[in-house]
């Protein structure tokens, strides 16, 4: 997961260079980033099927390959069609393979664990740029953009498929029944049926998910998207905190909250409820948007509060698979999740040009942080009076009628 990181969180070091060399506009550019995000997202069932099929070793492993395969191809891009062929689709499916991998994975190994498991190779993804940001920004500084990712390409690469060697497929505790699953018994409901794709797409409470993980993902990339913006109209972004400048400080612990939070809820998670953290974690993102707009002339607030926020939001990629498997099972929990995972794929769509066109419309950014504050709130207590309910239901009956099944 920190092997290909880079690829989503030092895309924004090569925009400028990439937009010089080719002579292309920022927004073509940057059209390889949504076609990335895409093909990461979108088609994650797919990759979560062939993953099952042939096995987390040998998939993840190409995946690693296609990730570090896509940056040295786009070294040599010499036009726009083959930036969005090499680090767009290639490397959307790449890394969207080790993603989806390495989470239904983890589901599987950790039932007892389940949330803080996810939590900690999901923050692996959300940390692992920190260690290659200063590098790769010094590279291409000194020996150009073409150079920085032919080097790191390789290195991720080749990082990524040696770790994959170690990976197994997750094998059923030995004198269980094929529909059972091991549970903590506590503050976690878990199921005793494991549901293909088909039969979890027909079920209201996956849509339930769907609809809360895509409002979550849309208020999130909201900010993120145009973070660098309200900060300018704030009048913050270059007032000195703590001696450094308030945007890059705010985007640097930002970065540290967003992989924080992702174990530290699914620990939570796993001890209180899926969705009694849901709505503490929620609520909390929406009292921190609240705040930061109330505060938004003040740039120690500034940097605080959007900490908080992104410490709020994270954890929304340990939560939604695990509580996503709790209620279908883990015989197909790689593909399953592919399926919800489409739902950041819905949000990245959504989050940054409603979020554009609204400014553009209002002259405001009181609509946008009143948006998310309203979509945090809506999916805090769908969480608690309305998933919590419908699962307990569901669990209730499947442990039913697990040993007919079984």
């Amino acid at each position: 997961m920190m092997s290909i990181s880079s690829s989503q969180y030092a895309w924004t070091l090569f925009v400028k260079p990439l937009q010089s060399s080719l002579g292309a506009s920022l927004a073509g550019v940057q059209a390889t980033f949504a076609i990335f995000i895409v093909l990461q997202t979108w088609l994650s069932p797919l990759q979560g099927f062939l993953i099952q099929k042939f096995g987390p070793r040998l998939l993840i492993s190409v995946g690693a390959l296609l990730t570090g395969g896509s940056w040295v191809l786009a070294a040599s891009a010499h036009d726009l069609a083959g930036l969005y062929l090499s680090y767009g689709v290639m490397g959307g499916f790449g890394t969207g393979i080790i993603y989806v991998g390495i989470v239904g994975l983890m589901v599987q190994l950790f039932p007892d664990r389940r949330g803080l498991a996810t939590g900690l190779v999901a923050a692996g993804y959300g940390f692992g740029a920190i260690l290659t940001t200063f590098p790769i920004a010094s590279t291409i500084k000194s020996a150009g953009y073409a150079h920085a990712l032919t080097v790191f390409g390789i290195a991720l690469g080749l990082v990524g498929l040696v770790v994959a060697q170690g990976l197994r497929r997750a094998l059923k505790p030995s004198g269980l029944p094929p529909h059972a699953v091991i549970s903590s018994g506590t503050a976690v409901f878990q199921g005793a049926r494991n549901f293909t794709s088909g039969e979890m797409l027909k079920t209201p409470v996956f849509w339930l998910l769907f609809v809360m993980m895509t409002m979550m993902s849309t208020g999130g990339l909201m900010v993120i998207s145009q973070m660098g913006a309200f900060a300018k109209d704030f009048g913050v972004s270059d007032v000195l905190v703590f001696g450094l400048a308030a945007l890059p400080l705010a985007l640097s612990i930002d970065r540290f909250t967003n992989g924080l939070t992702r174990p530290f809820f699914g620990w939570v998670s796993d001890h209180i409820g899926r969705e009694n953290t849901m709505a503490v974690a929620f609520l909390l993102e929406a009292v921190a948007i609240v705040m930061m707009l109330a505060f938004r002339d003040n740039a120690l607030a500034f940097v605080l509060l959007s900490g908080v926020v992104f410490f709020g939001w994270g954890e929304i990629f340990s939560l939604f698979p695990s509580t996503l498997t709790d209620i279908f099972g883990t015989g197909n929990a790689t593909t399953n999740y592919g399926f919800l995972y489409m739902a950041q794929g819905v949000g990245a769509i959504l989050g940054a040009p409603v979020a554009a066109l609204l400014h553009e419309s209002t002259h405001s950014w009181v609509p946008i942080f009143g948006i998310v504050t309203v979509m945090d709130v809506a999916t805090a207590l769908l969480a608690l009076f309305v998933l919590k309910s419908w699962r307990k239901r569901m669990v209730s009956e499947r442990i039913e009628i697990a040993p007919a099944l079984a």
